[in-house]
């Protein structure tokens, strides 16, 4: 029997996405999608950040924080 679903190795869009708003928001981050593959942000100047999965996408938004926090 076979059923419909997500692979194992596919990412619950709408759950990662709003993770990365819990996580990110009060960062002064919005915003956040997901759409044909490409994860994206944008900073609270603006800035349009994108990566190929959220993790990555998470990875991005720490370096672009921390870059504007020193």
């Amino acid at each position: 029997m076979g059923r419909a679903g997500r692979g194992v190795f596919e990412v619950d869009q709408d759950a990662a996405v709003a993770e990365l708003e819990r996580t990110w928001a009060d960062g002064g981050y919005r915003g956040f999608s997901a759409d044909g593959g490409v994860w994206s942000a944008i900073s609270s100047a603006g800035e349009v950040l994108t990566a190929d999965t959220p993790d990555a996408l998470a990875t991005r938004i720490r370096a672009h924080w921390q870059a504007m926090c020193s």
